[in-house]
C-alpha cells in the first residue's frame, strides 16, 4: 500500500480524497494555487505545496510543478481527482516514467478512450451497442453531407476531442448542415486545438444513463449499477440520481453486462464510467467513457455502501477486485450547488461567503470545501458543494432533498439552491418523466428567490 499520496486537484474532491486517505492511514500532500491558499483541502492535508498563481495553466495543469511537489515530499502516488489532469495521457505517462503511481487509467487507456472517435470504434469492436454514425473521423464536408443523407436527419456533429458540449451541433435539416459543420469545427479548434469531427444519428427523447465500473490489474471488471444524469443544461449535469427511475431489472442487466464487457475488452484498470444514451424504447447506445472518478460518484457510494476512492487506491496498489456486480438497495439524489445566479442565465457568482449553514440529519451528506468567510475565486469551476440525500425510496429521497435545500443557507453570493428547490417540486421530475431536453422547457420562478 502507498505511504503518501499527492492529490493533484483542489476543492471538494481533494478534500474527499484526503478523508479516505486519513481513514486508511496514508499521508497526504495537497497542492494549491495562490488563489486557494485558504481552501480546506490545504488545511487538512498532512503537507501542502504551493504550485503557482491562480491560472490553471500555471498551477493545476502545470505537470512539472506537480511532479516537483511529489518529488520534494516523497509521495509515491498521485491521485488526480476529476478534471484538470485526470484524463491527460501525457501526465499519466510522466508519472510512470518518474516511478510515481498514477491512481487512474494508464496513458494507453486514456488515449484510446479519450478520443471519442477511437472510443466509439473500440466499443463497436467489443460488441457494445453504439449509435449509428461515421466510422472514424469525417474527412470532408462532402462526406458528412453524404452520410447524413444516408442516415436521415436529425444527426449530431461531434468534435472528437470534445467535452462539456463544445464542438457539438444538432442538425435537424439538410439546409443547416454546412453552417453548423463550420461553426462546430471552429469551436472545437478554439477549445481543443483539434477540429476533427464525426457524426452520429441523433437520438430523440434520450436519457443519459451511466454505469460505474471498476477494473483491476488482472483484467477483471465489475459494475456498480447506474446513475441517471439526464437533468442537464448545455450538456452540463445539474443533478443526478441512483438508481434511474427509467431503469428496469432487464435493462440494468443488459447495460451492466455491456459496461463490464467494454472494460474487460480494453483491460481497464481503475474507476471509470461507461456513459450511454437510452431512447424512449429503452434501446441503449455507447456515448463515451470517462477514465476517472466522476463528480457524481457519492450517490453510487450511498446506494451500495461502497467507498469508491478507497477502491481506486486498492486497485492502483495491485489489489484484485471481488468481481461482484452490485444492485442498489437504496435511492440517492445529488444536487450540484454552484456559485451561479439561476435567475440570470446561471451567471457565475464568485465572491466571499458571508454566512453558511449546511444541512444535516439522517440520510443527508454534503461534500464541500467552503466555509463562512471563504472567498470563491473566479478562476475555476463554479461548483462549491454537492448535496446528497439517501432514503429507502425515491419519494423519500426527494422529500429529504426538499428539506435539506430549505436548510442550506449560503449568503454573500448567488447559488443554484433556488433552482434545485423548484426542481424537486416539478411534477415531471417527481414522476421521473424527464430526458436530456428537460431544461429546455424549465422556467425558474423569480418570486421564490430568497437565498
Amino acid at each position: 500500500m502507498f505511504k503518501k499520496i499527492l492529490i493533484a486537484n483542489r476543492g471538494e474532491i481533494a478534500l474527499r480524497i484526503i478523508r479516505t486517505c486519513k481513514e486508511i492511514g496514508i499521508k497526504t500532500v495537497a497542492v494549491y494555487s495562490t488563489a486557494d491558499a485558504e481552501s480546506l483541502h490545504v488545511r487538512f492535508a498532512d503537507e501542502a505545496v504551493c504550485i503557482g498563481p491562480p491560472a490553471s495553466s500555471e498551477s493545476y495543469l502545470k505537470m512539472s510543478a506537480i511532479l516537483a511537489a511529489a518529488e520534494i515530499t516523497n509521495a509515491d502516488a498521485i491521485h488526480p481527482g476529476y478534471g484538470f489532469l485526470a484524463e491527460n495521457a501525457k501526465f499519466s505517462k510522466l508519472c510512470e516514467d518518474y516511478n510515481i503511481k498514477f491512481i487512474g487509467a494508464t496513458a494507453e487507456m486514456i488515449s484510446r478512450m479519450g478520443d471519442k472517435a477511437s472510443a466509439r470504434a473500440t466499443m463497436k469492436a467489443a460488441g457494445v451497442p453504439t449509435i449509428p454514425g461515421s466510422d472514424g473521423l469525417l474527412e470532408s464536408y462532402e462526406e458528412a453531407e453524404k452520410l447524413a443523407d444516408e442516415m436521415g436527419y436529425p444527426v449530431m456533429l461531434k468534435a472528437t476531442a470534445g467535452g462539456g458540449g463544445k464542438g457539438m451541433r444538432a442538425v435537424w435539416k439538410k439546409e443547416k448542415l454546412h453552417d453548423l459543420w463550420d461553426s462546430a469545427r471552429k469551436e472545437a479548434f478554439a477549445c481543443f486545438g483539434n477540429d476533427g469531427m464525426y457524426m452520429e444519428k441523433l437520438i430523440e427523447e434520450p436519457r443519459h444513463i451511466e454505469i460505474q465500473v471498476i477494473g483491476d490489474s488482472f483484467g477483471k471488471a465489475c459494475h456498480l449499477s447506474e446513475r441517471d444524469c439526464s437533468i442537464q443544461r448545455r450538456h452540463q449535469k445539474l443533478t443526478e440520481e441512483a438508481p434511474s427511475p427509467f431503469m428496469t431489472t432487464q435493462l440494468r442487466n443488459k447495460m451492466g453486462e455491456a459496461a463490464v464487457k467494454a472494460a474487460e475488452f480494453i483491460s481497464y484498470e481503475g474507476a471509470g464510467t461507461i456513459e450511454f444514451l437510452v431512447d424512449k424504447h429503452r434501446n441503449f447506445y455507447f456515448m463515451e467513457m470517462n477514465t476517472r472518478i466522476q463528480v457524481e460518484h457519492p450517490i453510487t457510494e450511498q446506494v451500495i455502501d461502497y467507498d469508491l476512492i478507497f477502491e481506486q487506491i486498492k486497485v492502483a496498489a495491485g489489489v484484485p477486485i471481488s468481481g461482484k456486480n452490485y444492485t442498489p438497495k437504496l435511492h440517492s439524489i445529488e444536487c450540484r450547488i454552484n456559485a451561479e445566479d439561476p435567475f440570470n442565465d446561471f451567471r457565475p457568482s464568485p465572491g466571499k461567503i458571508a454566512t453558511l449553514h449546511v444541512p444535516g440529519g439522517h440520510g443527508v451528506r454534503v461534500d464541500t470545501h467552503v466555509y463562512a468567510g471563504y472567498t470563491i475565486p473566479p478562476n475555476y469551476d463554479s461548483m462549491i458543494a454537492k448535496l446528497i440525500t439517501t432514503a429507502q425510496t425515491r419519494e423519500e429521497a426527494i422529500a429529504k432533498m426538499r428539506r435539506a435545500l430549505d436548510e442550506f443557507v449560503i449568503e454573500g453570493i448567488k447559488t443554484t439552491i433556488p433552482f434545485h428547490r423548484q426542481l424537486m417540486d416539478h411534477p415531471d421530475y417527481i414522476a421521473g418523466n424527464y430526458t436530456t431536453k428537460f431544461m429546455e422547457d424549465f422556467v425558474i420562478v423569480k418570486e421564490t428567490e430568497d437565498k
